[in-house]
């Protein structure tokens, strides 16, 4: 590593003192899928749980008012998954296998609020497609149909 001291005298030239440029690593798909049911856990099931038991009252109750119950789940969960991508870039669960989801265009910025609203929009979609994950198996840079809809991809941690 040149020191600044040395290219300001003009014994290195400036371009030849370029910082490397860092390729980013695919978050591999098997802790892609490990995160997430690490979510489903720990974001998910406490809202299950709230909303059944205490918001309304009973199972027989959310059996009653599914569509209601299911409302009253998908909102919190979409509102807390979407602040985590945009604030700190990692849920829970991609944070114990160290991923990281960023700009496309940008690696070192994490997605604005409208890229991690898409990507959780879309994300269903493209689990339910099959063929939206598939896609990340052909893929060298492992992105799906909802990363590539939002313009984000899931990194590794130790890369950035």
């Amino acid at each position: 590593m040149a020191r600044w001291r040395d290219i300001k005298k003009g014994k290195i030239p400036q371009q030849q003192y370029n910082e490397p440029q860092t390729a980013f690593t695919p978050a591999p798909i098997a802790d892609r899928l490990k995160a997430f049911l690490t979510d489903t856990f720990m974001i998910t099931m406490p809202i299950i749980y709230i909303v059944i038991y205490f918001i309304m009252g009973s199972r027989e109750g959310f059996r009653d008012h599914m569509a209601q119950g299911w409302l009253y789940i998908i909102i919190p969960h979409m509102l807390i998954v979407t602040l985590l991508w945009s604030i700190k870039g990692q849920t829970p669960g991609m944070k114990a296998y160290d991923i990281k989801i960023t700009r496309f265009n940008d690696p070192n910025r994490l997605p604005n609020f409208f890229q991690s609203l898409l990507r959780y929009i879309f994300m269903p979609i493209s689990i339910l497609s099959v063929i939206g994950v598939a896609i990340a198996l052909f893929r060298k840079d492992k992105q799906t149909l909802h990363d590539l809809i939002s313009f984000t991809r899931l990194v590794k941690v130790a890369d950035i």
